[in-house]
């Protein structure tokens, strides 16, 4: 039996494990759980890594690059909806589109900005075959963000920065949420939310990312 055909077969009861797991780990809002559910994640990573796909980690990419463990992303994603609906998204680093994969579940904006070509056809393709073709991709420069497209409602970052930068700043939307990893060697969650009187942070869980980098590659 063909490796994806076999996962892809037993994707619902992994997938259902996965969801229960996140559950026990403290993932409390429905609509991020239904959103990790609805997406298979076998899809986005190597063909050889596909029967680990549901487990709690990281599991490697090209280019040096990885795909978030599950309980990540849900966490950053629960953390930006909160109380709110995510409404116009920008997502920094697709990487292979499995982040916006789960955001386009919840919102049909969903804007993602990948430096490395290769990984932005890899997202192009994966998004096509789970049919998430409202998903906007561009081949650029993250630190910029995509400011055709702003102001937005939410920003979420997949890379680890010393700083949240100031173009990320000014293309969040009033009252618009911004997630990201800071820090160069600790880093942690950082939630920026945009009041009235300016910006309000709040840090979260330590976490481990890979650098943001400037520029593009092809």
């Amino acid at each position: 039996m063909n490796t994806l055909l076999g996962i892809g077969m037993t994707s619902q009861r992994t997938r259902a494990r996965m969801i229960e797991r996140l559950r026990e780990e403290g993932i409390r809002d429905e609509r991020v759980l239904a959103a990790m559910a609805a997406v298979p994640r076998h899809i986005f990573v190597e063909e050889a890594l596909a029967h680990r796909a549901y487990e709690d980690t990281a599991l490697p990419l090209i280019l040096g690059q990885t795909i978030s463990q599950p309980y990540v992303v849900a966490r950053m994603i629960e953390l930006l909806i909160s109380g709110r609906e995510l409404g116009k998204t920008l997502e920094i680093g697709a990487g292979c589109g499995y982040q916006a994969a789960v955001l386009a579940q919840l919102s049909k904006q969903v804007f993602a900005v990948e430096r490395l070509a290769p990984l932005l056809a890899m997202a192009r393709e994966n998004l096509r075959q789970t049919r998430q073709g409202w998903v906007r991709l561009k081949h650029a420069d993250g630190i910029g963000g995509l400011p055709e497209a702003a102001p937005f409602d939410s920003i979420i970052v997949a890379a680890a920065g010393a700083a949240v930068p100031q173009a990320l700043r000014d293309q969040l939307a009033p009252g618009g949420r911004l997630i990201m990893p800071v820090g160069t060697g600790v880093q942690e969650l950082v939630l920026l939310e945009k009041g009235p009187k300016g910006f309000v942070e709040t840090r979260y869980d330590p976490v481990r990312f890979v650098p943001l980098l400037p520029g593009v590659e092809r």
